[in-house]
């Protein structure tokens, strides 16, 4: 396997917890459109863009008479209220063990970029203040394509100057990992191992990798689906 080059990784729930702020916002646009949202719901709406989100959300309620432009307008309301979530951000936010293990990567000449669906990003990096620990940021404004299509992961390969096969990529959701894997990239999956099977690694969150294990185990041919041991 390729020495590990680059090291990628998606925003929300990943490094920052703005998961929360994507439910409250989903559930109190269902709640205005007539219908329960549940949280269970809400899982399949991680790791894809607005648009989609918003098809899989009508769809759960059972609408299916919307026109192009009220779907638009209901995208970017309940956008706005997701922002007005996200002022409550604070660098404490930042996930545990997020800032540490990104710093120790680069401390080993490994480059670092966010690769998200979030139209958000730049807010929220501004937010928590860890913009300076990424090398590169493509998010939703730069892309059109949305995960599962590996169209995100491969541009911040490109600007990194890293090959696909020296990129790791860091995912919660799963069409995220498999967006990854088509990239050809090797995948950790942060959090539920039935969600991430086609993970490369799963840990339950960043204070449970070191670096050196990453370096030492993500390159194994064969080690697909295995859990990190604490």
């Amino acid at each position: 396997m390729q020495p590990l080059e680059a090291a990628i990784f998606d925003l929300d729930g990943v490094i920052v917890d703005t998961a929360k702020f994507h439910y409250q916002a989903w559930r109190r646009l269902a709640e205005e459109l007539g219908f329960a949202f549940s949280e269970r719901e809400n899982e399949q709406l991680k790791g894809v863009s607005r648009m989609e989100s918003l098809e899989l959300l009508l769809r759960a309620g059972g609408i299916t008479d919307l026109t192009a432009e009220h779907k638009e307008d209901l995208a970017s309301r309940k956008n706005e209220w997701y922002k007005e979530y996200l002022q409550t951000l604070t660098p404490a936010d930042v996930l545990p063990g997020v800032a540490d293990f990104v710093g120790q990567l680069r401390s080993q000449g490994i480059r670092t970029a966010i690769a998200s669906a979030s139209k958000n990003a730049p807010l929220i990096l501004e937010k928590v203040s860890i913009r300076p620990l990424f090398d590169a940021v493509v998010d939703g404004n730069s892309v059109t394509r949305a995960k599962p299509d590996p169209e995100v992961f491969l541009q911040a390969a490109r600007l990194l100057g890293a090959d696909p096969a020296g990129c790791c990529v860091f995912e919660d959701a799963a069409a995220g990992v498999e967006g990854a894997v088509r990239a050809g990239m090797r995948v950790v999956g942060i959090g539920d191992s039935g969600l991430l099977a086609r993970a490369h690694l799963i840990v339950t969150s960043f204070e449970q990798l070191e670096p050196v294990y990453l370096l030492s185990h993500i390159g194994i041919a064969g080690h697909a689906g295995g859990e990190a041991s604490e």
